[in-house]
């Protein structure tokens, strides 16, 4: 039986694949509820480069990461990416961590899924 046990999620921009950016928003925010409705859910989610934002003010998807952070999935957002975008004190969920700390979780992680 396939398992999100153990897994990474990585987020690296903003919305879903290319193309219509508010479709690719839909397509995160909905990737991301049905994840967090699944018996079993990820460990970690690591945001990084524009995916940042996601976690930030003003996202669709804040409720969702405290949902996930309440049912021990463990949010991290790339420190130096929310300095870049100006958003080190805009965090409304999950933690700020090192690239090294990135790199950590995918060593440890049975599974990475990059999104």
């Amino acid at each position: 039986m396939a398992t999100f046990k153990n897994t990474l999620i990585q987020i690296n921009q903003i919305a879903m694949d290319r193309g219509d950016e508010q479709l690719g928003v839909t397509l995160i925010t909905n990737y991301l509820k049905l994840i967090n409705e699944e018996s079993e859910r990820p460990k970690f989610v690591a945001l990084y480069n524009s995916g940042v934002s996601l976690e930030c003010n003003g996202s669709p998807i804040i409720p969702i990461f405290n949902e996930m952070e309440q049912k021990d999935v463990n949010v991290i957002a790339c420190t130096t990416c929310l300095k870049h975008f100006n958003l080190l004190n805009e965090q409304q969920v999950g933690i700020a961590g090192t690239m090294m700390d990135i790199i950590d979780l995918q060593k440890v992680a049975d599974k990475v899924i990059s999104l």
